[in-house]
């Protein structure tokens, strides 16, 4: 691989990131305000003929559920592939268990590398069966896992945005399934 081309893929993943952080920093940051406020600014976004954002694109539906331990679900509400190389995986952790509950250290996995770095959802893979091959979550050049990390724990209804980063299946594989680890294994599409 030339040096061009593993800068230009380094700058990448780097925008990836910094984008995603934000993206969960406004998430994080919404709410606790008016219900109707939310509803009216999507709305009048989509009527007002301006390109809709990349949230207000998805479908209400999650592509896939996924229950974990002690109350636990995962919805993945989207898996997309982009013109790096990537996909990026991403959707909802939500406590439907009326305790506090504390996230599982296996979700990080069990490379050291990952683990070092802190709680995360680095343990994540997509299996494409038709290649027979099994792809983990991306990690930057000082070993950190690109997905959603700090997590620790969820309260009783709580619902946390997450995102999980891997390399692209070839082209022709749209269907994988993805596994976290003390979740159910899921089938997803991958679209672009």
């Amino acid at each position: 691989m030339s040096i061009r081309l593993t800068a230009k893929a380094r700058r990448g993943i780097a925008a990836l990131t910094v984008a995603a952080g934000l993206s969960l920093g406004v998430a994080g940051c919404s709410g606790g305000g008016d219900d109707d406020k939310p509803e009216a600014s999507a709305s009048a976004s989509r009527e007002g003929g301006s390109e809709p954002s990349a949230q207000e694109g998805q479908s209400e539906e999650p592509l896939a559920e996924s229950k974990g331990p002690s109350g636990l679900l995962l919805q993945i509400t989207s898996a997309t592939r982009d013109s790096g190389g990537f996909v990026t995986v991403t959707g909802e952790l939500k406590n439907d268990s009326a305790d506090l509950l504390t996230i599982p250290a296996q979700l990080s996995g069990n490379e050291t590398e990952i683990i070092r770095n802190g709680r995360s959802f680095g343990g994540a893979t997509l299996v494409d069966s038709k290649s027979k091959k099994r792809y983990y979550v991306l990690r930057d050049t000082d070993g950190r896992p690109l997905t959603t990390t700090g997590v620790s724990s969820i309260k009783s209804g709580e619902t946390v945005p997450v995102f999980m980063q891997f390399p692209a299946p070839p082209t022709d594989t749209a269907d994988v399934s993805f596994q976290l680890p003390m979740f159910a294994p899921v089938n997803i599409t991958v679209s672009g």
